[in-house]
């Protein structure tokens, strides 16, 4: 440790380390006991922390799970980790605000993002897989997450329901029990699954939109009731995502406007669902994420985001899954928009690939004294 830092006190040097980005929290714990102490120590996560959400990629191989790779992306250096393999319970598994969730087929199990440490819930009252699933919580920033699960379609004896309406259901972790509250409304009967829906949580609204049907409705987390469902659909939109933002719900989504294909971006008034345009992809990046001699070149491309920060990626092999990244500033709307480094070689052609967007905070990553298990984050990867 250098000398002007073995001067300062326990709480500054708790202070300026807490500035730091998860990559050089991890050089900066290994350089010294009392810096690993301090940030493997409980009130260092009740710090202010300047965190950036990151990006999340996994593959998924049908045949072979040795094939499987998971990768992280964290928008303040740069730079992708290669996460190492952990078991996944099944192929239906979503992620959301730090954590992983299965569902197999009535079962539900969860584990922290970066710490794999999968634990089960009781079993939820209806068996389903591909749900939506939301992390919110109520009271104190020290109380347990609870889980909300929306839609899916139900898994009985091998069999796939499609048009049935799943009861939303939402975990108490105090009590290891499932609320049962009303169903979807009736407009998402059809493709009800995660495949056809994005989600949005904002404002103690958990949002459900169509990604084809335009649909939109919210549930109230509060009242624990469904919206009025609305058609939200800018004019020339094939096919959008609603994301949550730091001030604001957004559409993103792929456009066949008069001057050609665009990536679009929509400001939404959250208590009337008016859309205004706030920004478009620059053709070269949108045109670099796609195979410009496929017919249907932008029909696998998917976009994740939170925060400030939104993700738009290829989850086809096309040139590894590329992706770009948007950056929307401040109320303004102004918008900075760059590519993501290729993913570090090698990368496996996976049959299906489960991407997110998530905070990581110092506790995603460091353990606590009495556990055994260590970060999954291995050191930056490029080609």
């Amino acid at each position: 440790m250098s000398e002007p830092f073995a001067t300062l006190s326990s709480d500054l040097t708790e202070l300026i380390l807490s500035h730091l980005p998860i990559p050089s929290l991890l050089r900066a714990s290994a350089v010294c006991k009392l810096w690993h102490s301090l940030i493997s120590a409980p009130s260092f996560r009740s710090l202010p922390y300047h965190h950036r959400p990151w990006f999340f990629l996994h593959g998924l191989h049908n045949t072979s799970s040795k094939n499987n790779q998971s990768f992280a992306f964290d928008p303040s250096s740069d730079s992708w980790f290669r996460l190492p393999p952990f078991p996944i319970l099944s192929h239906d598994f979503i992620g959301s605000n730090g954590f992983l969730f299965s569902t197999y087929p009535s079962s539900f199990f969860f584990s922290p993002v970066l710490k794999p440490r999968w634990k089960s819930t009781s079993p939820l009252r209806f068996s389903r897989i591909n749900p939506l699933v939301g992390v919110f919580f109520n009271g104190t920033k020290d109380s347990k997450p609870q889980f909300i699960v929306v839609g899916g379609v139900r898994f009985i004896g091998n069999l796939v329901d499609i048009e049935e309406r799943l009861n939303v259901e939402i975990y108490d972790p105090n009590c290891d029990t499932w609320d049962l509250l009303p169903p979807l409304p009736a407009d998402f009967r059809s493709g009800n699954s995660s495949q056809t829906l994005s989600s949005a949580l904002f404002k103690g609204r958990f949002y459900v939109f169509g990604i084809y049907s335009f649909f939109v409705s919210f549930f109230d987390l509060s009242n624990l009731v469904w919206s009025q469902v609305q058609t939200l659909r800018p004019p020339g939109v094939l096919f959008a995502f609603l994301i949550p933002f730091q001030e604001m719900l957004v559409l993103a989504g792929m456009c066949n406007g008069p001057g050609g294909p665009s990536f679009n971006l929509w400001r939404i008034d959250d208590k009337n669902m008016e859309f205004s345009e706030i920004a478009i992809m620059p053709n070269e990046l949108l045109y670099g994420l796609v195979d410009i001699e496929e017919d249907d070149k932008f029909a696998s491309l998917k976009c994740v985001g939170m925060g400030n920060l939104i993700y738009v990626f290829n989850e086809e092999y096309h040139k590894k899954y590329p992706a770009c990244i948007c950056e929307i500033i401040g109320e303004s709307g102004k918008c900075s928009w760059r590519r993501v480094p290729p993913l570090p070689s090698p990368v496996n052609k996976f049959h299906k690939v489960i991407s997110f967007c998530s905070t990581v905070l110092p506790q995603n990553i460091f353990v606590d004294d009495d556990e055994e298990e260590e970060s999954g984050l291995v050191e930056p990867m490029s080609d």
